[in-house]
């Protein structure tokens, strides 16, 4: 600690770090100039690093200087059930390990806070049209999920410093937004900006409050449990300006949308943005909040938002405590990190957006990144016309309409605005096509509460839109079930059947298996297609219905004011519902009971908690990364979602076999995501999404075939993925993966990179990686390489006939030697860039994976 900075903060009984003290006796009047990012990462310096080293990390910040990594000490780790339980399962496997090894397993445990929600577990087998769907939906969930919760409850006192929300109270980001973070940490007196890491990539949706929130996947979040510092080097930080103001009728979803599809073109991938000017400063932090949230959809690593104004405001409305507003002003301003005290940032990269150039739009399909303006859509095909006698679904069916995703739920102006338009369809007679399963499934129980205080809810409910769940639903691939009859139609007449959703994910094979594409839009527009019925619908001027008059309606005539929608925001939201809601939710008394055995008792026939096998078998071994064949060979855009679904088991998929020879009925199956406790279910989903393009696999005619497939060689036989995973683990065979650009976009799923190193994939060299999924890989112990620019596989014409060895050290990004060796004996020698980016990174491979190391330190500090 760095004593000679602390100072009494006015106007309170607490301390705070000068850090522009401690940045200017570096450089004179350099804090000035500083970004926001970097000013929050120079105090958590000043506060933590070690007296001798500074001056050198602050440097690093001050001069725009890469050379050096320096600690990050995040102040929590939030988690939703998915990926925390995944984590909590491997440091129960690791206490194992340390048991066996004569060490002290209770020494595995987490030091910093960290919340695990539970909001990944619900589907909606209940639409949002069926009596009582919310209590049947939960009643499916605790059935389902039993093995998975008995774990989860047992993590609440077997570990220190964990604490759990059950399920059905919300999901993390929203929660994290309206209730867990505090923006101003205080802890030992000393008042410090709020930060976190969290298990899903949406997590930098609290970058909205001004607050560096990243989203890491569930190894890195490990370290950082476990009271590790996450080492980094100086992030790129790009500013953002945005101009002018919306237009009226458009939605913080459509100012979001063109955003994302503006920020993937300008290459923002791994940045972090900070966001401002005067169209900055005119947005609710709602719409902030929104921006925020699609962080992972344009590639960057925060986006960030600027403490002022409309956070204090934004902290009233959602009932924080007085004294603690108070003191989030009070020190934003006295430290530094108040709006007004960023006039003079210097940044290395400027990007400009003008909000009135947004209409109204949608994203699709399969990327959120691929602006759709709605008027497009009508010149995609006529609609084949819906026979009234025959019941048939039109071309281009909308069968799941969803409100959904904390995206857009945490916006009031989005859901009022939603709530608003069915008002104004039923009282014009308009009704949901009835082959559309709707839902509405929000991030908070105070959705709930302020459209039932607008009267708005009945709305929503008359037209199929009832509430749900309050969890993570349709955007993480937990539609539930089609009615048969709607499925049967979908599949004899192989109807090209659509999603329409207000999430932030529409990948391909992730919504729901029957819908072949997905379309993300506002909450309102979801309402409209619900009562549209089909995608192949201009929805802007076709005609959703006849009043009783005969005269057509359009969605201009059912579309609310924007003065309307202020109104009744300014009018239903209100602080002390989200007091009602989160005061008892937080009120968490540890156990009084004997302490919990430190090691757990597994089940062993269980099929959603496993215990871990990380320390066994080809993970044991060194990779020598000599003789690899590939298992696949991918093209551009390539998701966690190829790499490891999250969506509902068929019977039919290699996971689905094998939980049916688990003795799993069918209707229990549950989701991939679900499974993740378990190894030998979530292995059995690598590479399984059926939507998957291995350009190893082709027709007669060279063309490649789409499905989890996979050639086996030097045989040459085309089988299913698992199949051919089975075999090379048989054969011992070590792998290599070769891929485009972009590769492991999306959800920041540790089992993208658990599976394939399962499978015995040593190396992934691709033309570049997204962040979270390249650090997943390291600590697994997978080697990522990336190619020279103008180097790919095509240009080396690769068929995967070829063997390949890596020559060279691995070191923080430095050159190695991929040696092909082709079919036909000729040897090609190519450059590639080793992506162990800083020294941490080294040693957490060097080790084995990041398991291998916690367990290595552990008893190497028992000895």
């Amino acid at each position: 600690m760095n004593s000679q900075y602390r100072k009494p903060l006015p106007g309170t009984a607490l301390d705070y770090f000068d850090t522009r003290e401690a940045v200017d006796s570096i450089k004179q009047d350099a804090w000035a100039k500083l970004p926001y990012t970097s000013r929050v990462l120079a105090e958590q310096l000043v506060r933590r690093c070690a007296p001798e080293d500074l001056t050198a990390s602050l440097k690093q910040l001050i001069d725009r200087q890469r050379t050096l990594d320096f600690p990050w000490y995040p102040a929590r780790v939030v988690c939703h059930d998915i990926l925390g339980q995944t984590a909590l399962v491997d440091l129960a496997g690791l206490r194992d390990i340390i048991a066996e090894q004569g060490g002290d397993p209770s020494k595995v445990n987490p030091v910093v806070p960290t919340q695990l929600i539970v909001d990944h577990s619900l589907a909606v087998e209940h639409p949002g049209f069926e009596e009582n769907a919310f209590e049947k939906n939960r009643a499916v969930e605790d059935r389902r999920n039993e093995d998975r919760f008995h774990f989860i409850n047992w993590t609440k006192t077997a570990f220190d410093n964990v604490d759990v929300i059950p399920p059905g109270n919300g999901i993390m980001h929203q929660i994290n937004l309206e209730k867990m973070s505090p923006v101003v940490q205080v802890r030992d007196g000393v008042a410090f900006p709020d930060t976190c890491v969290g298990t899903d990539s949406h997590t930098p949706m609290v970058d909205a409050l001004g607050v560096i929130s990243v989203g890491v996947g569930g190894l890195e979040a490990e370290n950082v449990m476990l009271g590790n510092p996450s080492m980094m080097r100086l992030p790129d930080i790009v500013g953002v300006e945005l101009t002018g103001k919306l237009q009226p009728g458009i939605t913080g979803t459509d100012l979001v949308l063109a955003l994302t599809e503006f920020l993937r073109r300008e290459r923002v991938v791994g940045a972090y943005l900070e966001f401002f000017g005067a169209g900055a400063n005119s947005l609710s932090l709602g719409d902030r909040a929104t921006i925020a949230n699609m962080t992972p959809e344009y590639g960057a690593s925060a986006g960030m938002f600027f403490i002022d104004e409309q956070t204090i405001e934004y902290l009233k409305l959602t009932g924080r405590e007085d004294e603690q507003v108070a003191l989030v002003e009070q020190y934003a301003k006295e430290a530094g990190f108040w709006a007004d005290t960023l006039q003079e940032v210097d940044y290395e990269r400027v990007l400009r957006f003008d909000l009135s150039t947004v209409t109204r739009n949608m994203a699709g399909p399969s990327n959120p990144h691929a602006l759709l303006p709605v008027s497009e859509l009508g010149n995609r095909g006529i609609a084949r016309q819906w026979d009234n006698e025959e019941g048939l679904m039109p071309d281009g069916a909308v069968i799941i309409a969803a409100i959904t995703s904390c995206t857009n739920t945490s916006n009031p102006r989005n859901i009022i605005g939603a709530g608003l338009l069915a008002r104004n369809a039923n009282r014009l007679g308009l009704i949901r096509k009835p082959w559309v399963k709707s839902s509405l499934a929000p991030g908070s129980k105070t959705v709930k509460m302020y459209l039932e205080e607008s009267g708005l809810l009945p709305e929503l409910q008359q037209l199929g839109f009832d509430v749900v769940a309050f969890a993570c639903t349709t955007c993480n691939g937990m539609s539930g079930a089609l009615d048969p009859v709607i499925q049967k139609e979908v599949i004899e007449r192989d109807l090209y059947a659509t999603a329409v959703l207000s999430g932030n994910r529409n990948f391909d094979g992730r919504i729901h298996p029957y819908a072949k594409q997905a379309f993300l839009a506002s909450p309102p527009l979801v309402v409209a297609y619900a009562i549209a019925g089909t995608i192949r619908f201009d929805i802007e001027k076709d005609v959703l219905g006849y009043d009783q008059q005969g005269n057509p309606i359009t969605l201009k005539d059912i579309w609310p004011a924007d003065e309307e929608i202020d109104a009744i925001v300014k009018s239903a939201v209100k602080p002390s519902q989200f007091r009602e809601v989160y005061i008892p939710m937080f009120d968490i008394t540890r156990e009084t009971e004997a302490k919990t055995p430190p090691l757990y008792d597994w089940r062993p026939q269980s099929t959603y908690i496993r215990r871990p096998p990380y320390w066994e078998g080809n993970m044991a071994g060194q990779r020598a990364m000599k003789g690899m064949r590939p298992l696949a060979i991918l093209p551009d855009n390539i998701t966690t979602d190829h790499l490891s679904p999250s969506n509902a088991i068929l019977l039919d998929s290699a996971a689905g076999e094998y939980l049916h020879k688990m003795g799993l009925p069918e209707e229990d199956f549950n989701s991939y995501a679900t499974h993740r406790g378990d190894h030998l279910t979530a292995q059995r989903a690598t590479l399984a999404n059926p939507k998957l393009w291995n350009e190893m696999v082709t027709d007669e005619l060279g063309k490649p075939l789409q499905g989890s497939l996979a050639r086996v060689e030097p045989e040459g036989q085309v089988m299913r993925m698992w199949e051919a995973i089975e075999t090379y683990m048989e054969r011992k065979q070590p792998l290599i993966i070769i891929a485009g650009a972009d590769y492991g976009q999306g959800s920041s799923r540790d089992w993208a990179a658990k599976g394939v190193a399962l499978a015995g994939v040593e190396v992934i060299v691709a033309e570049g990686f997204e962040r979270i999924h390249r650090t997943n890989l390291i600590g697994m112990g997978v080697m990522p390489l990336q190619f020279e620019e103008g180097t790919t596989r095509k240009t080396l014409g690769l068929t995967g006939t070829e063997l390949f060895d890596v020559e060279g050290t691995p070191a923080p990004r430095t050159p190695l030697t991929l040696v092909i060796t082709h079919q036909n004996g000729k040897v090609t020698r190519v450059p590639v860039l080793c992506r162990l980016d800083t020294a941490e990174e080294l040693s957490v491979y060097s080790s084995g994976g990041i398991l291998q190391k916690f367990a290595k330190d552990l008893l190497a500090e028992a000895v």
